[in-house]
């Protein structure tokens, strides 16, 4: 029996997995980005959840893929994006010390993003964006890059994370002399994501200024030379900077940016 063809994509579909097996053909023909949001299972202190690096790269995946396809319907000739069921687990060892966290062997970890994206190459797709929420996956993901790139190296292979895009809106932002993980930033992210998602009457402060910190600790703030600590040497509930500071629109401009930079990336290896 001969299979049906479909020479169009329905114009909703964001999600690679929404696609039909005849759709993933119109989708490789056309030279669709593929999009794959990785973050992390991990403490983010006592008032955000354990999947925040997941919700915002995904939320930032779906945001870009809806950009392009608007930019599509335009008659853009860049090309659509459809964004992969993410990867929810990370190299997370720096977060063990509180409940909740589920990290992956960084070998795992690399296995499993560069066996996603072999496949991908191997079946006709080639260009693939990695967006990471979470930023222990970072070496992690320059040495998938460097494996793909001997293995397929003819496949596109980029990955970004998610608040290190945002320079100038942080820039801007209120923050205390030490911040970061579940602090002023991301509390802000997920409370424009969905406020549902922060129990705010938890947030706290953790460690905020250099002279709270031991020797070692202090030294894992340089970021070259680089070292590592686990988040316990920094403060007991995991948390850098004052998240009570956090705000919904300070989160909407973050992303804003975030994704401003993200979609003119994408345009560009939609053009190659």
């Amino acid at each position: 029996m001969t299979r049906q063809q479909v020479s169009e994509i329905r114009p909703d579909i964001r999600r690679y997995g929404e696609l039909t097996s005849l759709e993933v053909e119109v989708a490789k023909e056309q030279g669709s980005l593929l999009i794959l949001p990785v973050g992390a299972c991990e403490q983010h202190g006592d008032a955000l959840p354990l999947s925040t690096d997941s919700i915002r790269a995904e939320h930032v995946a779906l945001a870009v893929a809806e950009e392009l396809a608007a930019r599509a319907a335009a008659d853009d000739p860049a090309g659509r994006a459809f964004v992969l069921p993410s990867v929810d687990y990370g190299v997370s060892p720096h977060h063990t010390f509180l409940p909740g966290t589920i990290s992956l062997d960084p070998r795992t970890f690399i296995d499993i993003v560069t066996t996603i994206a072999a496949r991908l190459a191997d079946s006709g797709f080639a260009k693939l964006l990695v967006i990471t929420g979470h930023g222990g996956n970072q070496a992690a993901l320059g040495v998938a890059q460097q494996v793909l790139l001997d293995s397929h190296p003819n496949l596109v292979f980029a990955h970004s994370p998610v608040s290190a895009l945002a320079t100038e809106t942080t820039a801007a932002l209120p923050r205390t002399e030490v911040s970061g993980h579940c602090g002023e930033s991301e509390t802000s992210q997920v409370l424009a994501i969905d406020d549902r998602l922060v129990d705010s009457p938890r947030l706290a402060p953790g460690a905020t200024r250099l002279d709270e910190l031991d020797d070692r600790a202090r030294l894992s703030r340089t970021k070259t030379p680089a070292s590592a600590v686990t988040f316990d040497r920094y403060a007991d509930n995991g948390v850098l900077g004052d998240p009570r500071t956090a705000t919904a629109k300070a989160g909407r401009d973050l992303l804003g940016e975030v994704i401003a930079k993200l979609v003119a990336y994408s345009r560009d290896m939609l053009r190659l």
